[in-house]
């Protein structure tokens, strides 16, 4: 008997199997398997030489700006002739209308930019682009989820690039399932990115996630694109942020902010001033740490609140920064700091729905944690930054002149920062202390007599 050509896919994950199977044996899901058939389309093998790699020509390529500088920055100053876009983001963030203002400030650059919606119809593409008050006479957009029509439209118009919202949402006749399905996706992605290769033209393709915050769709096609894109931020929100996952073409540590208005999204141009705009005054457990977004320099608030706790298992919860985290430093404060902690409520949040990863908060976690047990405020020109270790020790931050010139350009007069970098740091302006440990932190900032081994633990008024 023959063997059959028809494979399985699961349709959440896109794991493949010989036959159909009741539950995913790797994403746990049931009754997601669909029949995959043969792609119609087979790559055929094309004879080449074996080069050393001096020997293989450098093409010079010029970026295409989109005029939206936030968006440039991420991408690594613009849009790769043949490079593939995936931007991706919850429902409703605002990722078909950043592509617009793309495609509009492309077109007031003199390129031309095939937009197909295959989510919304053309009607709506319009009025999006009217709310917008873009230029309805340079955009061209066509509504269609076949994939074959929507190469033959793009290969007889003059443009210079191509965007496709969403890739969920197209199908290749061709092939079994329906669209969304992972066999579609790799299908419909492979084509299109061949396409834009042979044409040099970049590639917009827009991807839902699911609910666990990732990709739709096989993994292969995060594979397959050149750059991948989120785009971050709270529906109750403004703030918008995007971030850069893979680029093959530039930094993937770049991040761009962008605002959401009823004119649609605006560039954040001074981020700290909004992070910063609605600081309380005089505020127990308020502490400004200069972050590094890429290689730009933002200035964040991180709050703290501690509280007793009435219940056996006193919380820990975090907005904006690792909950591991925030318990680790909250175990080296009881420790080294001897700060009564276990019995109490701590909560920990970064104003304006931001996100915090690198180490060099720490320290202002620290600060903020003991400032609210103490019900003392810091200073409101003081930032502090530090990476703090489980001894205690205040760890060295990257490019700490970057993040104090920030903090010096925005009217901050004071900092903290570790010993072994601060003696070397002249900003003007700003005054540099340099701490190499928390106590010391605690000492010069809060004025908290110095622990010794084996002391009681500070009692505050709760106590």
């Amino acid at each position: 008997m023959a063997k059959s050509s028809h494979r399985f896919v699961c349709r959440q994950c896109g794991h493949q199997a010989a036959g159909w199977l009741g539950r995913c044996p790797a994403c746990q899901t049931w009754d997601s398997f669909e029949t995959m058939a043969s792609p119609a389309s087979q790559n055929k093998s094309v004879g080449t030489d074996v080069l050393t790699l001096s020997q293989v020509p450098v093409e010079e390529t010029t970026r295409l700006t989109t005029g939206l500088t936030e968006l440039d920055r991420v991408l690594g100053g613009g849009l790769t002739p043949g490079g593939v876009v995936l931007l991706s983001g919850e429902p409703g963030v605002g990722k078909s209308t950043l592509l617009l203002a793309a495609a509009a400030g492309l077109a007031e650059r003199g390129r031309r930019l095939l937009y197909v919606t295959g989510e919304e119809s053309a009607a709506q593409a319009r009025l999006r682009a009217e709310r917008l008050n873009l230029d309805l006479e340079s955009l061209h957009v066509l509504a269609e989820t076949e994939v074959s029509a929507i190469i033959e439209k793009a290969q007889s118009g003059p443009w210079d690039a191509l965007a496709v919202d969403s890739i969920q949402t197209l199908r290749v006749s061709e092939l079994g399932g329906q669209a969304g399905g992972p066999n579609q996706i790799r299908e419909s992605a492979a084509r299109l990115t061949n396409l834009a290769k042979a044409k040099g033209w970049p590639l917009w393709l827009v991807g839902h996630i699911t609910k666990d915050g990732q990709i739709a769709g096989p993994k292969l096609l995060e594979h397959l694109v050149d750059t991948v894109l989120y785009f971050e931020g709270e529906r109750d929100r403004p703030l918008r942020i995007l971030r850069s996952f893979k680029n093959r073409f530039g930094s993937v540590n770049e991040t761009g902010i962008f605002e959401m208005t009823g004119a649609g999204l605006g560039e954040v141009q001074n981020p700290s001033a909004i992070f910063l705009a609605e600081r309380p005054r005089g505020a127990s457990g308020s502490v400004v740490a200069p972050i590094l977004e890429g290689r730009r320099p933002l200035l964040m608030e991180i709050q703290a609140l501690v509280s007793p706790s009435s219940l056996a298992m006193p919380r820990r919860q975090s907005l904006g920064v690792d909950p591991a985290r925030v318990s680790l430093l909250a175990a080296v404060l009881e420790k080294k700091a001897r700060l009564k902690l276990y019995d109490r409520d701590i909560f920990i949040n970064v104003a304006g729905g931001a996100k915090i990863s690198e180490p060099a908060a720490d320290l202002a976690i620290v600060a903020a944690l003991a400032s609210s047990w103490l019900d003392k405020a810091l200073p409101m020109d003081l930032v502090v930054v530090g990476e703090v270790g489980l001894a205690g020790e205040v760890r060295s931050s990257g490019r700490l002149t970057e993040r104090l010139k920030e903090a010096a350009r925005l009217g901050f007069k004071k900092a903290v920062a570790p010993t072994a970098e601060s003696e070397t740091i002249k900003v003007k302006g700003l005054t540099v202390n340099g701490v190499s440990s928390v106590s010391e932190l605690l000492v010069s900032q809060l004025g908290l007599a110095q622990p010794r081994a084996g002391s009681a633990r500070p009692k505050n008024d709760d106590d």
